[in-house]
């Protein structure tokens, strides 16, 4: 039995004409022989009746007093609207199908409600209504713990939902829909020649999606990547093959030939603060003063340089008053710079190759924008400028590394 996964997001199902482009996916892979397994979003976006941000905002405006359990429950809703709604146009059309929730199509999670993580998938009824020739649609983004309360898996679920499926199903691929034709070298309403990718590899996407890039969740990259699932980011709304993520020695294409490149993409994140604790002379265990202190009050820390003497680090603008004030608390004499933002260049090729940082401060020295801070991996360098130049910054290195060609 040949195994695709499909997964559909909140706005490919959110209209009558949005679901016609769904119901023509599904018939294409039928018609192919695959046996298909569909992962359902909540439909629509705030505001539209069945979103999960509509859902938060209606708890929130009837007592606001939901603990995360009982919250966790009300939203799994949104994705038994979608599954059940689906479920029923592909029966108006003879396609059986079968709908089945996280809990039922076997996903075990931890009790931590509202980002939960998944333990274990057992897809024992999966694989039974998929043996009687049924369409399998699941509801994305929820499981149940072991004691049986139901659970949601955070923002992205669905995605993780689906290539952690895929993988226990040993599925030939997993596709994830989108409104948007695949995955792009950089954000097109920022960088009017961004192009779509043919081909990028997990490690790749990985730091795309943690360095802003929003497409795909990377906790659904990188179960993909642990269990050598290929996934495809395509587009609802035209039949083009999108977006290939799989590891390297994969790249090969019969139009493209073999994949080339230093860079990969550009990608950012706004609206960070900068953090500099400096004690002159050294302060003994100054570092962990620091990181346990923000560990202690839940502020996420990011783009982290740790010297002898002192530590500089990001935290997002929201965090930053709060940050200050428990760092003078212990203290400490911390200085800050608001309104940043993180900017990086990521690409599988970058590891190893002289001339790449040069670059990056080359091109931003010449547009005239200051790098703050910078930090580099294997795949990806990063740079902190301020948001005022951060426009500017996307366009000048997505210019330099010629990712518009």
């Amino acid at each position: 039995m040949r195994i695709m996964v499909q997964k559909f997001g909140g706005t490919s199902l959110s209209t009558v004409q949005a679901r016609e482009h769904v119901l023509r996916h599904v018939k294409r892979e039928l018609e192919a022989g695959l046996s298909l397994v569909i992962v359902v979003s909540a439909m629509g976006r705030r505001g539209e009746p069945y979103a999960t941000d509509t859902l938060l905002d209606w708890a929130g405006q009837n007592g606001n007093a939901l603990s995360a359990r009982e919250k966790d429950l009300l939203l799994c809703c949104g994705e038994i609207i979608s599954a059940t709604t689906l479920s029923s146009l592909l029966e108006h059309e003879g396609i059986p199908t079968t709908v089945l929730t996280g809990a039922q199509a076997g996903f075990v999670t931890d009790d931590n409600f509202g980002n939960a993580r998944i333990l274990d998938v057992r897809p024992v009824r999966v694989l039974e209504q998929l043996q009687l020739g049924r369409v399998v649609i699941v509801t994305g983004f929820q499981g149940q713990t072991e004691n049986g309360d139901f659970t949601t898996l955070g923002r992205g679920g669905s995605d993780t939902s689906a290539t952690a499926l895929g993988a226990a199903l040993r599925a030939e691929m997993v596709d994830i829909y989108t409104d948007v034709n695949g995955i792009l070298t950089a954000d097109p309403r920022i960088v009017e020649d961004a192009r779509p990718l043919t081909v990028v590899s997990y490690a790749e996407i990985c730091n795309m999606a943690h360095h802003g890039a929003k497409v795909i969740h990377p906790r659904a990259v990188e179960i993909a990547m642990q269990s050598q699932i290929p996934v495809r980011v395509r587009s609802t709304f035209a039949d083009t093959e999108g977006t290939l993520v799989t590891h390297p020695e994969g790249f090969q294409d019969v139009q493209t030939g073999i994949v080339d490149r230093y860079v990969t993409g550009i990608a950012y994140v706004s609206n960070v603060t900068q953090i500099t604790v400096d004690v002159p002379g050294g302060a003994d265990r100054l570092q962990l003063k620091v990181f346990k202190t923000m560990a202690e009050n839940s502020i996420s820390v990011d783009f982290i340089n740790v010297t002898p003497s002192g530590v500089v680090y990001t935290v997002f603008d929201s965090d930053s008053e709060k940050a200050i004030h428990v760092l003078q608390e212990i203290g400490l004499k911390p200085q800050s710079l608001s309104g940043c933002a993180k900017v990086s260049v990521i690409g599988g090729g970058i590891n190893g190759v002289p001339g790449i940082m040069a670059r990056i401060v080359e091109s931003l020295t010449l547009a005239d924008i200051q790098i703050l801070q910078s930090a580099d991996s294997n795949t990806t360098i990063w740079v902190l400028v301020k948001k005022e130049d951060m426009v500017q910054a996307l366009r000048a290195l997505h210019a330099s590394f010629e990712l518009h060609l």
